[in-house]
């Protein structure tokens, strides 16, 4: 799915409407519905809506929703500014609700009496994506007041008082959503973690707008979505044998950290490498063995490994639980100095190649690295933000010829193209030790398994959260360990699977 500016939203509705063609008040009608289509279904017990609406379209979307969810049997109550303008279409549908003697129509400082009942759902629709300015005044007193209940809490389109493609500026008002019902695409705001956490919940509606437009519009940011995945996935096939699937090999592990070694292990041979070996130190042997006693063996060094041997014909991934010991260092640099294919860079191996700038080019090019955000910073410099981080991956990977999977709670995936990929999968149960050694597992199998470089990232972070989200929902977030996660590697392959099976 493809992530589209504010203006780019903007110009997407006119072609929309002047192509389709469709009124603009109709493409309003269109949006109000499938929000209050919405609302009454995941909303049933809760019958009483409080609709704050602005003056401007998000407004009139606001008091289209208010009229439809007062005719689905809701008591819904508006607070509109009626002493200020109402664009064309908000003031249409701010006349229709005269219609309706049921629908009470109160001014912001009514907020203060109002009888808020722990069943009173409080909808935002005072801006919608087109705020470029910090908000004030009567506004700020609102959204304040209104961040304070504990009210559920539904934005229409954007949270109000969030830009739509980048930060706020610090201190900024801005509402609290628990769930954002959205038109068509994901906001790029929404994907951040200092903007994201205002959004709640998002849910995409779609509100049938040009297909054309978006086929044709220009962008270098995607959400990595399930359609996007099924176009990647490749079946097995049945005529298939062991090398069809291809050799992996994991170079991990130390003295007391061998269990980073067994969970990327278990990893790539639960993803479907044909062939399997972990290069890791003496002292993990009988570990590897006995808890991975389908991948093969390969002895790199006694304490830790200081041998870096791979067959020219396997796909190599390094880091996990590697350790940063000098014999270690010093046969890594070697080892990388001498190795021209494509590798998967994770964890300690990204440590030692951040000590020193001149390490950086040796990565090989077409090479994926998986740094979380410290790691990141160690590698290429601070920022201010994770808008300019994401920037800097992109300038960074365009230099280096290499995919970056940068780690977060949307992970994202820059290709050495520029195009970011925002992963959706996935939640806070992977922040434990351990999740990214399994990521390293998949990305390394998938490649062995003929995946482009590109295809091999995305599909890897999107089969990574959506294996997290079930052990979540069986275990929970807070309970569930990397090794759940593993667990649940089959049941995404069978989703997979039937999704791209030959519909009858």
């Amino acid at each position: 799915m493809k992530i589209l500016t504010a203006e780019q939203i903007r110009k997407w509705d006119r072609f929309t409407i002047e192509n389709e063609p469709v009124s603009s008040i109709q493409l309003m009608e269109r949006a109000a519905q499938a929000c209050s289509n919405w609302i009454s279904e995941n909303c049933k017990n809760h019958k009483k809506i409080a609709v704050f609406c602005g003056n401007g379209n998000n407004g009139g979307d606001g008091l289209a929703i208010a009229r439809m969810l007062y005719l689905k049997g809701f008591d819904v109550d508006i607070f509109v500014d009626s002493s200020q303008k109402f664009s064309e279409d908000a003031a249409v549908n701010f006349k229709k609700l005269r219609d309706f003697s049921g629908i009470y129509s109160k001014s912001f400082k009514d907020i203060d009496q109002y009888h808020f009942d722990s069943k009173t759902i409080i909808v935002d629709a005072l801006f919608g994506t087109g705020l470029s300015r910090k908000i004030d005044g009567e506004y700020k007193i609102l959204i304040d007041k209104l961040n304070e209940r504990n009210n559920i809490k539904i934005s229409i389109d954007v949270p109000s008082g969030l830009f739509t493609d980048s930060l706020t500026e610090n201190n900024s008002t801005i509402f609290k959503a628990d769930y954002t019902l959205s038109f068509q695409c994901w906001k790029k705001s929404f994907l951040h973690p200092e903007t994201g956490k205002y959004t709640g919940k998002v849910i995409i509606l779609d509100i049938d707008l040009s297909k054309a437009y978006i086929s044709k519009t220009k962008t270098s940011d995607f959400v990595i979505d399930d359609s996007l995945v099924e176009s990647i996935f490749k079946p097995r096939q049945e005529f298939s044998h062991k090398g069809t699937y291809g050799r992996a090999t994991l170079v991990a592990g130390s003295y007391g950290k061998m269990g980073a070694a067994v969970l990327s292990t278990k990893s790539a041979l639960r993803t479907g490498a044909g062939l399997t070996f972990t290069l890791a130190p003496q002292c993990g042997y009988e570990i590897l063995q006995t808890s991975c006693p389908e991948a093969m063996f390969i002895e790199g060094g006694t304490q830790c490994i200081d041998k870096f041997e791979v067959e020219k014909d396997s796909v190599c991934g390094i880091g996990p639980g590697l350790g940063t010991r000098p014999e270690t260092e010093k046969s890594f640099l070697q080892f990388l100095k001498k190795y021209s294919k494509p590798l998967i860079i994770d964890a300690d191996a990204l440590n030692i190649i951040s000590k020193d700038d001149k390490s950086l080019p040796l990565i090989p090019q077409n090479s994926i690295i998986t740094p979380h955000p410290k790691e990141f910073e160690r590698l290429f410099g601070s920022t201010e933000n994770s808008f300019k981080r994401v920037e800097l991956a992109r300038k960074k990977a365009k230099d280096l010829q290499i995919y970056i999977v940068l780690k977060d709670h949307h992970t994202q995936v820059i290709t050495p193209e520029g195009s970011v990929y925002y992963n959706i999968t996935g939640n806070s149960g992977l922040a434990k030790g351990g999740s990214g050694d399994i990521l390293t597992g998949i990305l390394t199998s998938f490649l062995a398994q003929g995946y482009s470089e590109e295809n091999t990232a995305v599909l890897s972070a999107w089969f990574h959260g959506k294996a997290a989200d079930y052990a979540a929902e069986k275990y929970s977030k807070e309970a569930m360990l990397p090794t759940d996660v593993i667990h649940e590697f089959g049941n995404v392959f069978e989703e997979l699977n039937r999704r791209t099976a030959p519909k009858l």
